[in-house]
């Protein structure tokens, strides 16, 4: 059998699927009238739909609301139900608003529900923006039947494809540039002869980023047919390997979210794919590859960044140790400002190592810097400090760790710290 190629598309988006529109506009969230600031996703008819949330406890009303309507047992439980329409707006986080927050909330899904035609429990609903502030909802009422007209004026050749490049932009906060794009396979090779499919999607990210599944939203969507529990399983396995693997500055945010849809549009008379199959591997793998993909953006797109960063554990004793030795080197600040400052200060990984609670002889530990060796047996290496600088000009930085100690290996992905970090987040409100 033919081996299953896959095919990135930088210019992809939550409407690449078939089955799909998206859309932005700027509804009044904010002030400034060129800014889009309400994102509306929309599926030709009710479809499986899978989510992960934050794990903040402090969580926002659109996560209470959207893990109610698909089910969600208990915090960090699978969620998954069925889905007609996302709504998510940016400039107001509707967090820490209390009862008139899940008021705002659901009202907002019945708004949109009433417009998209389907029962207010088929829409999906996340905000972000300024934690603290009540959510008005005349910006839904003008915003959703402005977004909607725009779906359904003629299409124009790339109508489609511009309009969820505006759904990506539109849910952006501090992010200097949307995020998003899709992965295509050929179903020939799985069981569905002339058959092509699309998993697409948009996220934004750029502070208050390390989820546990940051201010962290994605929107994903695919034409593969996959059953709801199925597409939960799925989600979280590429969330796990993903989203779950950035950190900007190690803050969890309060709404959190991830969607993924799926209208089995490519292939309407095929049968489900069932984990097991080639064909949901196949579906695993693209979707793996587009979280990675926009999770790599997320970190690279840190506030006040200028180097995308990518911490890879290797050696470990188990999944967990690599994952912490990884995680504390990404989080670590005082790493951060090294790469900032174009420094390769090995003994600030080490010091990092050395707290992660990862189990480790610091006699076996080896540290490589822009694939330089830098430390080798615990111990220092010369290396060239010119060659070394001329190599943090790269956009990104590789630090490589083996830690001598067994078979498991974790790979985080951050950014540097800047004096542009403080600055964004000192005038955040103001």
């Amino acid at each position: 059998m033919a081996e299953t190629t896959f095919t990135f598309d930088p210019e992809g988006s939550a409407a690449s699927a078939r089955g799909f529109a998206a859309i932005g506009v700027h509804a009044g969230f904010r002030p400034d009238p060129e800014r889009l600031d309400m994102a509306l996703v929309v599926a030709d008819e009710p479809c499986a739909a899978a989510a992960t949330f934050t794990t903040n406890v402090f969580c926002a009303a659109p996560v209470r609301v959207s893990r109610e309507h698909l089910d969600e047992g208990a915090p960090g439980q699978p969620a998954y139900g069925c889905a007609r329409a996302v709504v998510v707006n940016s400039g107001i986080a509707n967090a820490a608003t209390g009862e008139r927050g899940l008021d705002a909330a659901r009202e907002t899904c019945e708004l949109v529900g009433e417009a998209v035609g389907c029962p207010a429990d088929e829409v999906l609903v996340a905000s972000t923006g300024v934690i603290g502030q009540h959510l008005r909802l005349e910006p839904f009422a003008a915003g959703v039947p402005a977004a909607l007209a725009a779906l359904a004026a003629p299409d124009a050749p790339d109508a489609r494809a511009e309009q969820g490049l505006t759904a990506a932009r539109a849910i952006m906060t501090t992010d200097t540039r949307p995020k998003y794009g899709a992965v295509t396979f050929a179903g020939d090779a799985i069981g569905y002869p002339g058959a092509t499919f699309t998993v697409g999607g948009m996220a934004k990210g750029a502070g208050m980023i390390m989820p546990n599944m940051a201010t962290m939203i994605a929107v994903l969507t695919t034409d593969a047919p996959v059953a709801a529990p199925d597409l939960s399983r799925a989600l979280t396995a590429a969330v796990n390997r993903s989203f779950n693997k950035v950190t900007v500055d190690s803050d969890t945010s309060t709404n959190d979210t991830c969607f993924l849809l799926a209208s089995g549009a490519a292939a309407p008379d095929g049968p489900a794919f069932e984990p097991g199959t080639p064909a949901f591997a196949a579906f695993q793998e693209a979707l793996n590859q587009l979280t990675c993909a926009l999770a790599r953006e997320m970190a690279a797109d840190g506030e006040g960044a200028t180097r995308l960063i990518t911490v890879t554990v290797r050696g470990a004793a188990t999944a967990d140790d690599a994952d912490a030795a990884a995680r504390t080197v990404a989080n670590s600040p005082l790493v951060k400002t090294a790469v900032y400052g174009h420094d390769a200060n090995w003994g600030r990984v080490a010091a990092a190592l050395g707290r992660s609670g990862a189990r480790f002889n610091q006699e076996d530990v080896d540290i490589d810097i822009l694939g330089l060796a830098v430390c080798r047996a615990g111990l220092v290496v010369d290396f060239d400090e010119e060659e070394a600088l001329r190599r943090f000009e790269e956009p990104e930085v590789a630090i490589e760790v083996d830690l001598h100690a067994g078979d498991a290996s974790a790979t985080m992905w951050t950014c540097d710290f800047s004096h542009e970090y403080v600055t964004i987040n000192g005038d955040y409100r103001s």
